[in-house]
């Protein structure tokens, strides 16, 4: 009865909702209501920190009437998500804890974004701040994705832009320009004396339904007597680990005594995928824990001793679908990183460093030791089975932290390389050519001769703002599909 009463609310006041805008942002619909109890009742269950919010502490409401009254004040179900995050606290990097979890309307995109499709103009960039104190903004391309419409354009890595449809980017519209357009053009500059000047070229590009080998780069490189492996490696998704497997029986074939792995715009992707990489340059330590992972104290109460094994991942000789892993059996790897390194990646880094020697080389990685499931609103919260059809809103928050097989996992700060090189856009050179800044440098560890005099220092500064992997949400992403319970 109380919910057939409050349902005739809810309907009056939507009937009468023209006449003041304030109560219609301010009250939830009954479909609004039916989110927020799902958006509430996963978090309760799942979140890493749900211990530490009080709004979602399991005597925080005494009923289900008092829980509605409280969702009710939520028109917008991102609103309450935000909400019930955990807080910022100054000791972290960026003064937060959660920087990761992320919520949305149409679980579709979520599922398409987490396999590496999107859709994307085939252009892979980072935007930074023309100078500091100023909001206006410069993009240039980090590299170009195969079979997109970039692809058949003339605009390459190192490119810079600075105006969209003719509109200077800036830190208040860059999403406007290029997120919500499936079309632009970008008005291509240069750096002249210390200042960015536009050449008068521009580039008209498309998005497509795009779907990223995250495998960009594999090739052999010989330098005297070593047969150096170069993988580039642009993200996690366990639907290329097979073809990954096939880059390694190429690599192994040709007879590689060493490998560099450059991970410097990969944000992470599936767990169980880094395993597989990680074995794949191994081989040695079949069976022995790479890394742990811990849910929250709720849901470590329900495990039995099988759950907990579950939580382990151990180094394997075999794919999911059971084909044998070409194994490289190094016990030295050479990993390239940059400050947009994360989450997967990172792993790979922390995973391996108890059994081999990684040589890390470039930037401090991002500080990603969390890592999310996706929620959705059904009985098990894991699949579609039975899925709520009034609506898709899905949830990709964090529920785990995770360690390798020493349980050290305390590096929100980043990882910091053996070898640091920051990389520059004024020195940008071709990925994969030996003489590019941080692949040499790779190539000088390896062989122990002097790395090429590579002018890194020519050219303006541009601090950070972001990328696009960073703008498409998902792009430093760590989850895996099960151990809920």
């Amino acid at each position: 009865m109380k919910t057939t009463i409050r349902s005739l609310v809810y309907f009056f006041l939507i009937a009468f909702s023209l006449q003041s805008c304030d109560d219609k942002d301010d009250v939830a619909t009954p479909k609004d209501l039916q989110i927020n109890n799902f958006i509430w009742k996963g978090l309760n269950k799942v979140y890493l920190w749900q211990a530490d919010v009080p709004n979602l502490a399991d005597n925080r409401f005494a009923s289900q009437e008092d829980l509605d009254s409280f969702l009710e004040g939520y028109s917008k179900p991102e609103d309450l998500f935000k909400d019930l995050l955990n807080k910022p606290v100054s000791k972290y990097p960026n003064g937060a804890i959660d920087r990761f979890s992320w919520i949305v309307d149409d679980y579709t995109v979520l599922e398409q974004e987490l396999s590496g499709i999107t859709k994307n103009s085939g252009i892979d960039f980072k935007l930074s701040y023309i100078q500091e104190g100023s909001d206006n903004l410069v993009g240039y391309i980090r590299y170009i994705i195969p079979n997109s419409d970039a692809s058949k354009k003339d605009i390459k890595r190192g490119d810079l832009f600075t105006k969209v449809n003719g509109t200077q980017l800036t830190v208040s519209n860059y999403e406007k320009l290029l997120l919500t357009s499936n079309s632009y053009t970008l008005s291509l500059a240069v750096i002249n004396n210390n200042s960015l000047v536009e050449t008068g070229k521009s580039v008209s590009l498309t998005k497509t339904t795009l779907e990223e080998n995250p495998i960009l780069i594999n090739k052999i490189i010989s330098s005297g007597s070593h047969k150096i492996g170069y993988l580039m490696y642009n993200g996690f998704y366990n639907e290329y680990d097979n073809a990954l497997n096939q880059a390694f029986a190429q690599l192994k074939s040709g007879g590689v005594t060493d490998l560099v792995l450059d991970l410097r715009y990969n944000g992470g992707g599936v767990v169980h995928s880094s395993t597989l990489l990680a074995s794949m340059i191994t081989g040695q330590f079949k069976g022995e824990i790479f890394s742990q992972r811990q849910f929250n104290p709720k849901q470590m109460a329900l495990m039995d001793d099988e759950d907990l094994e579950s939580l382990k991942e151990r180094f394997t000789d075999k794919t999911n679908s059971g084909t044998a892993l070409n194994s490289l059996n190094l016990n030295t790897v050479y990993i390239i990183t940059t400050d947009n390194t994360a989450s997967a990646s990172e792993l790979v880094i922390n995973g391996l460093k108890p059994y081999i020697n990684v040589v890390q080389i470039g930037g401090t990685t991002v500080g990603k030791n969390v890592g999310s499931n996706t929620i959705y609103d059904s009985p098990s919260l894991l699949s579609k089975a039975q899925i709520n059809p009034t609506h898709k809103y899905a949830m990709q928050p964090l529920t785990f932290k995770i360690t390798n097989k020493d349980n050290f996992g305390d590096y929100t700060g980043g990882l910091t390389p053996t070898f640091t090189l920051e990389e520059r856009v004024s020195s940008y050179g071709i990925l994969g050519d030996p003489s590019e800044q941080l692949l040499n440098l790779a190539i000088s560890k390896i062989t122990g001769s002097a790395a090429k005099r590579i002018q890194v220092d020519k050219g303006p500064v541009f601090p950070s703002f972001t990328d696009s992997k960073s703008m498409r949400r998902f792009g430093k992403e760590m989850y895996v599909e099960n151990n809920i319970k």
